[in-house]
């Protein structure tokens, strides 16, 4: 992303105006659409990062709702035919809009159901689409859940054997870019993968700290309650997390040499590049 459109969403988020183009005409300054869920947290991270343990840790304190991932990227309006486009166009709304609006109540109305107040989300594939989310949800906090690339690389080769090993190494290397690049952008809490299997108490602490909520002992013992399926495509579905306890980070792999992209990653997020 370049310093035009960085700049693009620091102004949407403190202003609440979006450049908007109607009919081919010039763009011009247009208050984005109200939303109804407040203050929602993301966690941004690669695939293969805990995210899914974080979110069960999370789901377990008794104001945060952490669902499985939701893939709203795939979730879209569409306009079927010219009516209904001219219909929309005339009350100032296109398909982007409105599929920001569909998002929005899907999550609103998944949070009320839970009976919790905040809302975590942790599809990995939405870091790809960060700008649109930070511009959606300008009260959003973000979570950059960070783990070492050669660890990354080994486990998602782990979860798909059928990949080659370049097809994982570049696989890694758009999420891990991507995670980066909103964490330049983005205020927020950075948390390691490494970290969070170490000492989880510290570093729950220290989430429960940046989110504004107190810790609660049990969300460590995230195996006594109910977090939904546990299967591909809603997150992790290894054994691992299915045991519900907090397990230790496997050790570094050895004889996986990142390429020149991931080793700047890693220096970027304090590990060692070898």
């Amino acid at each position: 992303m370049g310093w035009m459109e960085s700049t693009y969403v620091r102004f949407t988020t403190a202003t609440g105006y979006q450049l908007v183009r109607r009919n081919g005409r010039i763009p011009r300054l247009a208050r984005r659409h109200p939303v109804r869920l407040k203050a929602p947290v993301f966690i941004f991270s690669s695939v293969r990062s805990g995210s899914t343990l974080l979110r069960v840790i999370l789901n377990s304190h008794s104001k945060l709702y952490a669902p499985h991932e939701l893939h709203l990227n795939a979730l879209t309006v569409q306009m079927r035919d010219k009516y209904v486009r001219d219909s929309m166009t005339a009350l100032g709304f296109g398909e982007a809009e409105l599929t920001t609006m569909l998002w929005d109540q899907v999550l609103s109305a998944a949070l009320q159901r839970s009976g919790k107040p905040t809302l975590v989300e942790k599809t990995p594939r939405h870091v790809f689409m960060w700008p649109r989310i930070a511009r959606t949800w300008p009260d959003a906090r973000f979570i950059f859940l960070l783990r070492h690339p050669a660890s990354i690389v080994d486990s998602w080769q782990r979860a798909r054997p059928k990949q080659s090993l370049a097809e994982t190494m570049e696989s890694v290397t758009r999420y891990a870019r991507k995670v980066e690049e909103a964490r330049r952008a983005l205020s927020g809490h950075t948390l390691r993968y490494e970290d969070l299997v170490e000492d989880p108490v510290r570093e729950t602490r220290q989430v429960c700290e940046y989110l504004g909520v107190e810790w609660e002992p049990q969300m460590l013992d995230y195996g006594d309650q109910d977090h939904g399926p546990i299967k591909a495509g809603l997150g992790d579905w290894t054994q691992r997390i299915k045991t519900g306890k907090i397990q230790p980070a496997r050790p570094r792999p050895d004889g996986i040499d990142l390429s020149p992209a991931l080793q700047e990653v890693a220096r970027a997020w304090g590990y060692p590049a070898e």
